[in-house]
């Protein structure tokens, strides 16, 4: 059985682990690090283009990140979070593709404008206050509303085309938004690190268990899918970023931080257009207002994609039920994650959520006809014979434990670590693409800031301008920032 020794070993090739293995690179050169995944090349899971929406989430559009509280108010403060975490994904992007590490930025990110769109006069007057909020900061500079339908016509002429017209709309629009394809971006990271040296990526190698070594640091033993072979791994640091599979291999570790994580599987649905006369008409990503119970993920949206040079509509997604963790996972997730130490969270969460089952059950049964009258809330005169279903990600939304409640569902992503630092786990579902520079940075600062050489603040604050700063805080800083970026990432100039 061969041993390889390495100080950081990264499980799962997506956007996260390959983030943090560049910045890392970045950082420290000399770090040994191997990449370990269980299927036979990256980003086949949440990190495909066909698995996520690539929104590029910056709090733009996604009216979950604004909600509405019972005295009327609309707090922006979780929007401008997301939206100054992809920002620092920009920024660093920007600084690779100077750099030479990343290609040509138009394999990965287009600029695709961000609309948000509602029905009806009670969610017309929440959209109109959200905008007069979010148009005032300058985050958000350049970003109209309107409820005009011959104006929302010139934004997204699908959204108009058959609608009465007079019914009440809103629609908000801000054309500095993006489209970002992260399976291509991956890739292009995991391209870089093997022309960096000291990186080895072992594909079809699924992690069997994990222990502690009685010296520090942690021992796994892998086999490889392909040829049954069973091999050692030797390692100062893991790091699980795979996905849905990632709070099963966390459960695996043992760490006392792990305990009372559960985990509840959304898997999706997409109505898909690929005809180019009709695709090439709709150019932007029209968010709609959840129901009731949904989670994040089932945010309606008409979505402008580029995938592999080709444009598409996505619609949905519709979520579903599956036990399994990840697309290419078993029926049997599930149910093998059920601890003693998670059953009381999952069941209060069950209690506490009982307008997210009744969604999730009336999502699972809903007929051809329901989905395609959802999509022609957006769209009135979409045809059946335009769309096909297709299959989307496999989502984990994050169950834990809490002294209150018992138990309560965590939405987004969250990062759980071993008091050593020497494990860390990223669990959860979107933005956390969006938001991978940010994750990785909160892993830095929680898990290598001791081993990480002298000067390493000194050399983030180099590739992101922004960092030890605030862009929210600093509209200069903001503008100027944006302003590099754009013209690097070959984007449209933000508005001033």
């Amino acid at each position: 059985m061969t041993l390889t020794t390495v100080d950081v070993t990264l499980v799962g090739a997506g956007i996260m682990g390959a983030t943090l293995g560049t910045l890392l690179r970045q950082l420290q050169p000399d770090l040994r690090l191997l990449l370990v995944e269980g299927l036979p090349r990256e980003a086949q899971e949440s990190s495909s283009a066909w698995n996520n929406a690539g929104t590029g989430h910056a709090g733009n559009c996604e009216l979950n990140y604004t909600p509405m509280a019972a005295d009327g108010s609309i707090s922006l403060a979780k929007a401008l979070d997301i939206n100054e975490a992809f920002d620092l994904s920009r920024q660093f992007w920007t600084h690779l593709v100077r750099d030479g590490a990343l290609g040509s930025p138009g394999a990965f990110i287009q600029g695709v404008p961000h609309m948000s769109f509602v029905l009806g006069e009670e969610r017309r007057a929440y959209l109109r206050e959200r905008h007069r909020r979010m148009a005032a900061h300058h985050c958000y500079a350049g970003m109209a509303y309107s409820e005009d339908h011959a104006q929302v016509a010139e934004w997204a002429p699908l959204l108009i085309e058959g609608r009465d017209p007079a019914q009440a709309i809103g629609a908000t629009h801000i054309a500095a938004g993006t489209d970002v394809n992260f399976g291509a971006l991956t890739s292009q990271l995991l391209d870089h690190l093997r022309a960096s040296g000291a990186f080895e990526a072992r594909f079809s190698t699924a992690v069997q268990s994990l222990r502690r070594r009685p010296e520090g640091g942690w021992r796994l033993e892998t086999r490889d899918r392909t040829t049954g072979e069973t091999r050692l791994i030797d390692t100062g640091t893991v790091f699980l970023g795979a996905g849905g599979g990632a709070l099963t291999l966390l459960q695996k570790s043992g760490i006392p931080e792990g305990r009372g994580y559960g985990g509840f599987p959304v898997s999706g649905l997409w109505l898909r257009c690929g005809d180019p006369a009709l695709a090439s008409r709709h150019h932007a990503k029209v968010y709609g207002m959840a129901a009731a119970g949904s989670p994040p993920m089932s945010v309606p949206h008409l979505d402008t994609r580029l995938v592999d040079g080709r444009q598409w509509i996505l619609f949905g997604p519709y979520a579903g039920f599956s036990s399994k963790f990840l697309k290419s996972g078993s029926l049997c997730d599930w149910p093998r994650s059920l601890r003693a130490g998670n059953l009381l969270p999952l069941l209060a969460v069950g209690r506490d959520n009982l307008p997210l089952t009744e969604y999730l059950i009336g999502q699972v049964f809903a007929s051809a006809e329901e989905r395609f009258a959802a999509l022609r809330d957006f769209y009135p005169d979409a045809r059946p014979s335009d769309w096909t279903l297709a299959v989307a990600g496999q989502r984990v939304q994050i169950i834990k434990a809490d002294a209150r409640r018992g138990g309560v569902l965590q939405f987004g992503t969250e990062v759980v670590h071993a008091a050593d630092t020497s494990l860390v786990a990223v669990l959860g579902a979107s933005p956390g693409a969006s938001a991978a520079v940010a994750i990785c940075l909160e892993i830095l600062h929680s898990c290598f800031r001791e081993t990480l050489p002298d000067g390493w603040q000194a050399t983030l604050k180099r590739m992101l301008p922004s960092y030890g700063a605030s862009i929210r805080d600093d509209a200069d800083l903001c503008r100027r920032i944006r302003s590099e970026s754009a013209e690097v990432l070959g984007l449209a100039a933000p508005a001033s």
